[in-house]
């Protein structure tokens, strides 16, 4: 029996049967349609107020009156330059190089046996070992460990304990990494740093990990070369765009940070709290729109060298 011998009434028109077929015929207009609402969003509104925001980098304040001169002119920028501008800018950028390097040393090692020696049931528990901190409050996880750094905190107590409380009075008295405690010190700050961002390193260097051949180990080993030399010739070079996509997070996240500094750390400023404070108490707009500058200007340097190094090939 044929379609034909059935009596079907004929689709209805209409302006949404029209649309529908048109949207049907053209895929293209369909996907503009859809990315059409979040594209404007992220335009207009975020991009926009970004932009606008640091325009007014070259703009001036009026030491005298404290409004702002809105004449094109390169001294606030020149400002940044001046040593305790500069200052900032190196600061920030050496805590966050720093951090960046402790979560590399501290994810590879885990990443790695979760990569090539866990199997089903413990993977399973090591996503949700890795996953669970993030899961908590980071105001909550921030104050925990300001009360583990205090000097009469959880850390200071083991370490008398151990009798390793001369080696933490001897390290708090260094110049630039100590402080009264190490609530109060560039070494809490960085503790604090690498606890809260390694989950982001440590998931994509297992990812990358998990792409390195079994066999290109196996044949490195079978023709003599020693553990050494097969993770510098063939898992750090295939891991490598797991440990930049995870720098990336862990870099630009403590680049822009003004919690923890504000909570856990001395009292000298990094990039995030110059910002905060400068747009807010001290009101000099142009100022902090130009130390905004930096962050990004630093993550396009980043990203500038790891492709020339070839880090994203693999992704």
């Amino acid at each position: 029996m044929s379609l034909a011998s059935f009596d079907l009434p004929a689709p209805r028109g209409g302006l949404l049967r029209s649309l529908s077929d048109t949207l049907v015929r053209h895929g293209r207009l369909l996907t503009l349609l859809l990315l059409l609402p979040p594209l404007l969003w992220l335009g207009l509104i975020y991009l926009g107020s970004l932009f606008i925001f640091l325009g007014q980098s070259i703009f001036s304040i009026d030491e005298f009156s404290g409004t702002i001169v809105r004449e094109p002119t390169t001294a606030t920028l020149i400002e940044l330059f001046r040593p305790a501008n500069f200052d900032i800018v190196l600061r920030t950028v050496g805590i966050a190089a720093t951090v960046t390097a402790l979560c590399a040393v501290l994810a590879f090692p885990i990443a790695y046996y979760a990569a090539r020696y866990a199997g089903p049931s413990v993977k399973a528990g090591f996503y949700l070992a890795v996953m669970m901190p993030l899961w908590s409050s980071y105001l909550v996880k921030v104050y925990a460990w300001k009360l583990l750094l205090a000097k009469e905190g959880a850390i200071g107590w083991i370490a008398e304990r151990l009798g390793l409380g001369g080696l933490l009075e001897t390290w708090l008295s260094l110049p630039v990494v100590g402080g009264p405690s190490l609530s109060v010190s560039y070494t809490g700050m960085v503790l604090a740093f690498t606890y809260l961002w390694l989950p982001f390193m440590i998931l994509p260097v297992q990812a990358a990990l998990e792409r390195v051949p079994p066999h290109l180990i196996e044949a490195a080993g079978d023709l003599g070369a020693a553990p050494g030399v097969v993770f510098r010739t063939v898992i750090l070079p295939l891991a490598l765009p797991g440990v930049v996509a995870g720098a990336i997070f862990t870099f630009s996240l403590t680049l822009g940070d003004y919690i923890v500094p504000q909570i856990i750390g001395t009292s000298a400023l990094v990039l995030g709290q110059a910002v905060y404070t400068l747009q807010g108490t001290a009101g000099n707009i142009p100022l902090a729109a130009a130390f905004s500058l930096v962050p990004i200007l630093v993550m396009a340097a980043f990203l500038t060298i790891a492709k020339r190094v070839g880090a994203f090939d693999a992704l």
